[in-house]
């Protein structure tokens, strides 16, 4: 018997060796069934979450919702402040409503900044509160080396989370609220005559994906909480810094196809859950390390656009073949997107 065991656990490690994925930056893997984490790199780093933070502000909604201090139906008004803030948006005027349920979505797909921030006013009273509320739930969750300071992710220096928090929220998200995932998982939605597409690439190009929430600002990278589900098993992926969209969906991609090929073997072997895998950070806290503040500091160039699901990539533009001759000049704004 001892033999066998021997002999399967050589076999599981050969295997691990030979299909581990690249390593590129902080990420975490994990099985939503029983928790276990498939592969872990850097799972505490501290680092900047961008518009994962609305997956905190979705879950605060959910929870309105669930102690009937909202419905779907309810109404979220669109805020002066709210209609301030900088792209990714949904562009309503100030004054402007619609119901929860299109806010989620708004959320969700769009990467809303506005949204975000009406939905704040609406179910917290004022951001302030919101804010307050966001980060008393994850300490509650566990999430001890996230802080929030606003509930959209649009930069902020002391506004840091970690792969292992952000699994944490994921699987909060999906534990609590089962009935709310397939809102991660939509593609296109019209809101007030308004065509919204995913930025979440993954949902089209990856077999089984369904959800969940892309992030990004300059001084964060490119970052993803991808989920996806075969044979009725979910595996989330979380991937923090990326350089490109492109190399963030292909390491999702990758680390999902690792958590499904590995995950058989490795249920004979448990690994440690998400609250409890082993860490070499003492204590908690949530302060950014040098990196990131060299990062935040450095970043004054606009980002490039926001993708859709479809194309994987920038949005086309159109180019022109007219006859060259003197042209007229125009000042265009810069516009900085976060998603």
């Amino acid at each position: 018997m001892a033999r066998d065991v021997s002999i399967v656990l050589a076999a599981a490690l050969t295997l691990a060796c030979c299909t581990q994925p690249a390593g590129a930056g902080t990420a975490l893997v994990f099985d939503t069934e029983d928790g276990h984490v498939l592969y872990a790199e850097d799972p505490d780093a501290p680092w900047y979450p961008a518009s994962l933070t609305k997956m905190m502000t979705a879950y605060l909604a959910f929870i309105a919702v669930r102690d009937s201090r909202a419905t779907f139906e309810t109404k979220i008004f669109i805020s002066p402040h709210a209609n301030r803030q900088p792209p990714t948006r949904l562009g309503l005027k100030a004054g402007k409503d619609l119901t929860l349920g299109d806010a989620l979505r708004a959320l969700i797909m769009r990467s809303a900044n506005d949204v975000a921030i009406a939905i704040a006013e609406t179910l917290g009273g004022d951001e302030a509160a919101f804010v307050k509320e966001m980060n008393q739930t994850a300490a509650r969750l566990g999430m001890t080396h996230t802080h929030f300071i606003n509930p959209n992710g649009l930069p902020a220096e002391q506004q840091v989370t970690t792969a292992r928090d952000m699994a944490l929220l994921a699987q909060a998200i999906l534990r609590d609220f089962p009935e709310r995932a397939p809102l991660f998982a939509e593609t296109q939605a019209t809101i007030s005559k308004i065509t919204i597409t995913t930025h979440n690439a993954l949902l089209v190009s990856f077999p089984g994906g369904d959800g969940m929430k892309t992030g990004y600002t300059c001084a964060s990278g490119y970052n993803l909480v991808a989920s996806a589900t075969r044979e009725g098993r979910r595996i989330i992926a979380v991937v923090l810094g990326e350089p490109s969209s492109a190399t963030r969906n292909a390491r999702a991609a990758a680390l999902l196809e690792h958590g499904f090929r590995t995950r058989e073997w490795k249920a004979m072997f448990p690994t440690a859950r998400v609250e409890n895998y082993p860490t070499e950070v003492v204590g908690a806290g949530f302060e950014p390390d040098a990196q990131m503040l060299e990062r935040f500091r450095d970043c004054k160039a606009p980002p490039p656009p926001p993708e859709t699901a479809s194309t994987g990539g920038p949005t086309a533009t159109k180019v022109s073949a007219k006859p060259s001759g003197p042209k007229k000049v125009y000042k265009k704004k810069k516009r900085r997107t976060h998603n």
